[in-house]
């Protein structure tokens, strides 16, 4: 056996002296491995899953599993273990009684001993490889080979499976309960009651416009509280804009948005509500999804392009800004990295973003399928003047052309002003040229080691469907363009699937795949892959990528109106501990907009102005001490204006409301999936003891001693249907008229405000 020299250690003293005993140990069990081998007892099945398969995990599946077979060698099974590679079988022992893999292990030489990076194996990890191939390197023969990255379920072609029959004929309204219910039936499950009308009607109001029903809607359901009757109630709350408001907050989670740039300076982003306002109108005219993606990532480069495209492209500019970096070169990247990133994650549930100085470790996503997508956005450019961001006209290429001509060669014409109430003024990135720069994969992510030249392309694992790449045009690299069509294409086997988790999502508590921005090897795998492909397939075809449709198939599903309380009777939901299998709604609380905006509603002093610049809702001057001009970080807005939904609200990086931040909004730098639900004492402190709550308590009290008269029985009737859409249980009624005695309204409206009921809807 070779042994390694003093020169291929970097580094001397107790370090050095530890190594070369070990080594010299190492040497000595190879010479004498044979002899301990036999001497040791025969190694099992059982101890090649518990010690040896472990090993081979984690020292050698980086370069030897089903993401990458370095000589085209596995070591992730006992199978592929005994079938070798290139070079032929590895633990089979050559004519000098030294096995490949022991051989390779036990090397000297940097270049053929493996693992090639980090350390050597010990001792004793030698030895117990030595003992498992002296015992023919047995292995359990019903072991599971993990499959290659290409057969991973989310990167198959969607196809539709057959709705299944299930036994019980008289329950479920929609296919998605026949999948449900046949999964049950299969678990002896049964489903539980459907929800009381008062709960259900709360139910739907807050997960389609985040605004609980008025008491005229409250009365109109409890005369007919039928499904029919729901199934018009759903179709009502879809049509109002206070479902883009709504729904466009889940978007722009998961679009990274906000309005500052964040960093030191952490300046406004001028005019980028423009692409909040486009997200609600979009939603609540239901584009279609297919369009919609093509609008954000390439609004401008549309044959039919308008000023709304082209300020949905904004999407490519909400990320984090530096407007004065340290490192330019690797700043750009990190702005390209930013919109890839989010980009395969919002759109394609995949984290290509890990590629960018290596090979994804655990997805098979090379470093090459990150550099082209970074060539689709390398043409785009930033306007900016120093640290200045600028906008610029939001229109057709033509109008926009035409428009610069008309004036610079006069006064305003009226083909002048036709142009002009077509142009917008928008935040957006741009390209400026056809030409594409070139685009090199990055040694380590490192701007100055240019590595290979790659062109703009899908990941290579999606080799079924590849993109398809279109010409410049006069303005254009069209490359955007190229990936948006490619990402919307109905033959996507990603796009779908992702975003009917996404809803699927909101309104049962959980996706059906538990990772919605990693469909990845890494990411859960679906709880009930034939309803996800159903439900996808269904959604292109027959939804015509509708979202209010797809709304509708799940809303009107009798799965979703199940009630959260089980009967004592009925063991399904315990043995369905986590819900993965949807046997009742998730007991959940609202996202901080929804309870702000439920206080606001109930109170009475929802503004509904829709659009516009962001609001500053108020800030305890104690969050504002470190700032030299409080009044210039923060503006003050009027209470009128505060009291506008909060998706208005202004979302400053570096300052984010208390209110806010406390009660879980989501991370403003980095795509969110879905909301983190923490549970804290200062949660408590701020929906009892803030200045918010006391202020709308106050309000409360007013508009039930104006609406209900002096009559506290009266008064606490209208609080509790107001705020909960039911009255006040007979020993509420009497423990709250018992306070109100020597209390204040204002006090028990602030309790009710505080109830788990009002934050916990069924």
């Amino acid at each position: 056996m070779n042994h390694p020299t003093i020169q291929q250690y970097s580094v001397s003293g107790p370090w050095l002296r530890r190594e070369l005993v070990r080594w010299i140990v190492a040497g000595w069990l190879a010479v004498c491995g044979s002899v301990s081998a036999s001497a040791a007892a025969p190694m099992t099945e059982d101890e090649y899953v518990r010690e040896v398969k472990p090993l081979l995990e984690q020292r050698c599946a980086a370069c030897h599993s089903r993401l990458k077979q370095k000589g085209e060698l596995r070591l992730d099974a006992g199978v592929l273990v005994h079938k070798g590679g290139h070079h032929g079988p590895v633990v089979t022992r050559d004519a000098a009684g030294m096995s490949e893999l022991l051989r390779r292990i036990t090397s000297s030489d940097p270049e053929q001993r493996m693992p090639l990076e980090g350390r050597p194996l010990s001792v004793d990890e030698i030895a117990l490889l030595r003992r498992w191939i002296e015992a023919g390197a047995p292995y359990p023969k019903n072991e599971a080979v993990p499959v290659a990255p290409g057969d991973h379920w989310a990167f198959q072609p969607v196809r539709r499976p057959a709705i299944p029959k299930t036994a019980a004929k008289d329950w479920g309204r929609t296919p998605v309960d026949a999948f449900l219910l046949s999964r049950w039936e299969k678990q002896g499950w049964k489903p539980g009651p459907r929800a009381n009308p008062s709960a259900l009607l709360r139910r739907v109001h807050l997960d389609l416009t985040g605004l609980p029903p008025t008491l005229a809607e409250q009365e109109a359901f409890a005369a007919d509280p039928s499904d029919a009757a729901l199934d018009r109630v759903i179709d009502s709350l879809l049509s109002r804009p206070s479902y883009g408001e709504r729904w466009a907050r889940h978007w722009l989670d998961v679009v990274r948005y906000a309005d500052s740039n964040g960093y030191e300076r952490d300046a406004e982003k001028p005019l980028v509500w423009k692409y909040r306002d486009y997200v609600i109108r979009a939603l609540n005219r239901d584009t279609p999804y297919d369009r919609f993606v093509i609008e954000q990532l390439a609004g401008d480069e549309l044959p039919d392009a308008t000023a709304e495209t082209v300020i949905a492209t904004g999407y490519a500019r909400l990320g984090n800004w530096d407007d004065e970096p340290a490192d330019p070169a690797t700043d750009r990247y990190d702005q390209l990295d930013d919109i890839v990133s989010t980009t395969s994650q919002a759109f394609l549930g995949l984290t290509l973003g890990c590629a960018r100085c290596h090979d994804h470790k655990f997805e098979p996503l090379t470093a090459k399928d990150y550099y082209s997508m970074v060539a689709v956005f390398a043409p785009l450019t930033r306007p900016q003047n120093g640290r200045t961001e600028l906008t610029r006209p939001a229109g057709s290429r033509r109008d926009v052309q035409e428009a610069a001509t008309l004036k610079r060669a006069g006064p305003e014409s009226s083909r002048l002003a036709e142009l002009n109430a077509r142009i917008d003024e928008g935040y957006f990135l741009s390209e400026e040229t056809p030409k594409p720069p070139d685009t090199h994969v990055l040694i380590r992510g490192n701007p100055g080691r240019k590595g290979d030249r790659v062109d703009a392309a899908s990941p290579a694992v999606l080799a079924r469907h590849t993109m398809r790449s279109l010409d410049p045009d006069r303005w254009t690299t069209r490359r955007r363009l190229s990936l948006a069509q490619w990402i919307a294409s109905p033959n996507n086997p990603l796009t779908a699937r992702v975003m009917v988790n996404r809803v699927w999502q909101q309104h049962f508590g959980a996706g059906l795949v538990r990772t919605p921005n990693d469909f990845g090897v890494m990411g859960e795998p679906p709880a009930d892959p034939e309803l996800l492909d159903w439900l996808a397939d269904w959604f292109v075809h027959e939804g015509g990528w509708s979202l209010k449709s797809l709304h509708r198939m799940l809303l009107t599903s009798q799965a979703w109106r199940l009630s959260r309380i089980q009967p004592g009777a009925n063991n399904s939901a315990d043995a369905d501990a986590d819900n993965r299998y949807f046997l009742r709604p998730a007991y959940r609380r609202l996202e901080v907009e929804a309870l702000r905006d439920s206080i606001l509603s109930v109170s009475g002093q929802l503004n509904p102005t829709m659009g516009g610049r962001g609001v500053f809702l108020p800030i305890p001057n104690a969050a504002l001490e470190a700032n030299t001009d409080r009044d210039s970080i923060w503006p003050r807005s009027s209470e009128s204006d505060a009291s506008r939904r909060t998706v208005y609200a202004f979302v400053k990086r570096g300052l984010v409301v208390p209110f806010l931040e406390v009660l879980d909004l989501c991370d403003t730098v980095s795509s969110s999936p879905r909301r983190q639900v923490t549970t804290i004492a200062p949660q408590a402190l701020t929906l009892f003891n803030g200045e918010f709550i006391q202020q709308q308590s106050r309000r409360f009290a007013e508009r039930l001693r104006l609406e209900a008269g002096p009559d506290p029985a009266r008064q606490v009737e209208l609080a509790y249907r107001l705020a909960l859409c039911r009255p006040p249980t007979p020993t509420e009624r009497d423990a709250v008229l018992g306070y109100l005695r020597e209390g204040s309204l204002s006090e028990v409206c602030r309790v009710i405000f505080n109830l788990n009921e009002f934050a916990y809807p069924e």
